[in-house]
């Protein structure tokens, strides 16, 4: 389930220079974080302030990194995994409600996003060495210990247990996007009027660009990557995309993606991105995510559930798909 963003979102930035009628600068930076490119704008009245800012977003998202990552052996969540099936492991309040809200996906997806994909075992190859499917009987081993039902979690004693040896959690890009408003409030709570923080296409946004004009963010089909589907304004908010053009295998005529469906443990199928936009990050991410797997119809139920949130899919057609509610010109 782990994301790929297939095409680049678009940010259209001013020039990096002083507007005297706004005596505002921007000032970008681009770093590694969580595993992935992490792109850090600010908007302040001098460059010395912007990057004084962006040093402390990049110390925030290191900070939650190194409490949620599950390839890191001393964060905490390394911690839940290793005790899986011996006993439960006290975390800080905030992984524990991330974990609380990862399980509620997990739960109105009925297991289309699960957190504990991560026990998953990567028998699917994208990398071009595959030449037949794997046997059902494999692909129904590889999840065997994947089950968001078997995560206890013990709201007063603030700790996660899970119930089988081998279980694992992992946030994955739903912390990228946790990260990305989590830096965002971090920002706005300072006095910071405007920004962008994109974790690996997630992104959220919030004030203006220093000439006045809203963020635009141009979103691309990747069947014609030489145009804009859409370029999208943003002020307060955040934008996703999951996506799986550039991983995927055919058999006998039937494109599978990288995305695999945790509760069946075969890949999914009939979507290549899913854009999601709406208030933050994290749920834009999760939903996503969860659209890819689900497909088309029951993504669209799903969204149904988030009225705050739009979305704009592609499908493995080409074909070009929004929900009733996406309020941008394609």
């Amino acid at each position: 389930m782990q994301k790929s963003i297939i095409y680049k979102l678009l940010i259209f930035f001013v020039t990096l220079q002083s507007f005297s009628c706004y005596s505002q600068v921007l000032r970008k930076r681009t770093t590694l974080l969580m595993g992935g490119r992490f792109d850090i704008s600010i908007v302040a009245k001098d460059s010395l302030s912007a990057e004084q800012n962006i040093n402390e977003v990049i110390a925030e998202i290191t900070r939650i990194e190194n409490l949620i990552s599950d390839w890191k052996p001393d964060s905490q969540v390394s911690e839940v995994n290793q005790n899986a099936g011996v006993k439960p492991i006290k975390v800080d309040r905030e992984v524990f409600e991330l974990a609380q809200r990862a399980i509620k996906l997990s739960e109105i997806t009925n297991g289309g996003f699960d957190v504990s994909f991560a026990a998953m075992d990567r028998i699917w190859k994208f990398d071009g060495s595959m030449t037949e499917m794997p046997s059902a009987e494999a692909i129904k081993k590889s999840v065997e210990k994947v089950g968001y039902r078997n995560i206890i979690l013990d709201s007063v004693e603030s700790t996660i247990f899970l119930k089988l040896k081998g279980m694992k959690i992992g946030f994955g890009a739903l912390g990228e996007g946790y990260a990305t408003d989590k830096c965002r409030a971090m920002m706005i709570k300072k006095g910071i009027e405007a920004g962008i923080i994109n974790g690996s296409g997630d992104m959220s946004t919030w004030g203006k660009q220093p000439n006045g004009n809203d963020w635009k963010i141009g979103i691309t089909n990747p069947f014609k990557p030489e145009k804009i589907l859409a370029a999208i304004p943003l002020k307060d908010g955040a934008i996703t995309t999951s996506g799986s053009y550039e991983k995927f295998v055919v058999f006998n005529g039937k494109r599978y993606s990288h995305i695999i469906n945790p509760a069946t443990g075969y890949p999914a199928t009939g979507l290549c991105s899913v854009t999601v936009v709406g208030p933050n990050a994290e749920t834009a991410n999760g939903l996503s995510t969860s659209m890819m797997v689900l497909g088309q119809t029951e993504g669209l139920l799903l969204l149904q559930k988030f009225p705050q949130y739009s979305c704009v899919m592609i499908t493995d057609k080409g074909k070009v798909v929004k929900s009733k509610n996406f309020a941008y010109k394609l």
